[in-house]
């Protein structure tokens, strides 16, 4: 742990915040009345993203932003347009989420979601879904039907459903079906195909030889560019302070039927919570990775708590190196894979002409122990989302070491 700690040091210097002053930021052309504000961050998945098609990844996270934005600035709430962007991520054929997902030992896609609002603290999730495009719109129709109460005879409304539950639900209640042989691409047949091969040549020769495959295949999974990538996912603060969150996966490749990853468990895909007594800051905070490592570490919830404290980079890197990656609860695991991006907001001090246009101070951070991850991020102040691929410092060890980075955004024009 020294060690780790020591490196960090060395690679991860305090000028690596890098600044964004959103009312700097705003064209000139803006009317000064303009009262729409909000913030999204989106990741394309941590895991490995070839340069070959970095184009495409930040092209997906810009489109997503964009969505999100459109939402806010008409005076959608923070879980509409957090919905809005993961849609569009699922839509992406390069996401391995919705479009494109891996496909399981059965060669069918089953995926999980889930969204959870900061303002009620309700939360809603799929897992191991079939036959529905979008299944974060399943996840966030739970939620919302949540909010509505009780059911007939004094039943509680589910917030998470599985399998073929959850498709008859999501049909009955006008979410359109899809079928899997549909949503499936060309790359992800042909990585299926190509993975089945391996398995059974795996199963036919002597163990010695199987680790030295193993060992080929992790570097040919590096090379062509898909193998790692994992879940996607966006948060979002909206004009009225409010936070949310989401996240979506296809799952890891040729995984067995019915598994669930942390795309669809409760503190462990996504987190979102308004500011209250107890917490100065309203978080956001959405995961991907190896979902086994963040499912076992409950890694959302556990950065969403750690940056209530004063220096949120900070205290994200302590998180990512104590409670991840050398967590007890992994302690028997060479390599832990996962990735965070982290929203935290709080109301600025200073007097407000307007309660609608008092401004919002918005830190954003992703970190990674993952070869790489593809963010994306903007103000509804902004022209134009701005997207980057984050990298591990050249001789890290991924699943070893980390990368974190951010900004600082403040929204709103309080000086009108």
């Amino acid at each position: 742990m020294e060690k780790i700690i020591q490196e960090a040091d060395v690679r991860l210097p305090s000028t690596f915040l890098r600044i964004s002053d959103g009312s700097a930021e705003t064209p000139k052309e803006q009317p000064r009345d303009r009262k729409a504000m909000g913030f999204v961050l989106v990741h394309a998945g941590a895991g490995y993203h070839s340069e070959s098609k970095a184009k495409e990844y930040k092209h997906v996270c810009k489109k997503a932003c964009q969505r999100a934005v459109e939402k806010l600035n008409a005076g959608a709430p923070a879980v509409e347009a957090v919905t809005a962007a993961l849609v569009e991520l699922e839509d992406s054929p390069f996401t391995n989420a919705g479009m494109g997902s891996n496909l399981n030992l059965s060669g069918e896609i089953e995926c999980d979601a889930s969204i959870m609002d900061g303002k009620s603290l309700q939360y809603g999730a799929v897992g191991a879904l079939s036959g529905i495009k979008n299944p974060v719109l399943v996840a966030s129709r739970l939620l919302s039907e949540a909010l509505k109460g009780k059911l007939s005879a004094g039943r509680v409304p589910p917030c998470f459903l599985v399998g073929r539950g959850a498709y008859h639900w999501a049909v009955g209640h006008g979410i359109p079906p899809c079928p899997s042989d549909k949503m499936a691409t060309k790359f992800s047949l042909s990585a299926y195909k190509r993975n089945r091969r391996k398995i059974e040549l795996a199963e036919k020769v002597e163990s010695d030889y199987v680790q030295v495959k193993k060992r080929r295949q992790s570097s040919e999974n590096q090379e062509n560019g898909s193998g790692s990538l994992d879940t996607v996912g966006a948060v979002v603060v909206d004009q009225e302070g409010n936070v949310a969150a989401a996240v979506s996966s296809g799952g890891l490749a040729m995984k067995h039927p019915g598994r669930v990853g942390q795309a669809a468990h409760y503190g462990c895909g996504c987190w979102a919570e308004n500011a209250c007594n107890l917490n100065p800051y309203s978080t956001a905070v959405s995961t991907s990775g190896c979902g086994e490592h963040l499912i076992r570490t409950m890694l959302a919830r556990e950065c969403s708590a750690s940056v209530q404290s004063e220096d949120a980079h900070q205290s994200l890197l302590d998180t990512m190196q104590n409670k991840f990656i050398s967590s007890p609860f992994l302690a028997s695991e060479d390599c832990v894979l996962g990735g965070v991006i982290v929203l935290r907001c709080c109301r600025c001090a200073d007097p407000p002409s307007s309660p609608d246009l008092r401004a919002l101070l918005v830190e954003f951070l992703w970190s990674h122990t993952t070869e790489s991850m593809c963010v994306g991020y903007m103000s509804a102040q902004d022209g134009k989302a701005k997207t980057h691929i984050s990298r591990l410092p050249p001789g890290a060890v991924a699943g070893q070491s980390l990368a974190i980075e951010g900004g600082v955004c403040r929204l709103g024009n309080p000086m009108d």
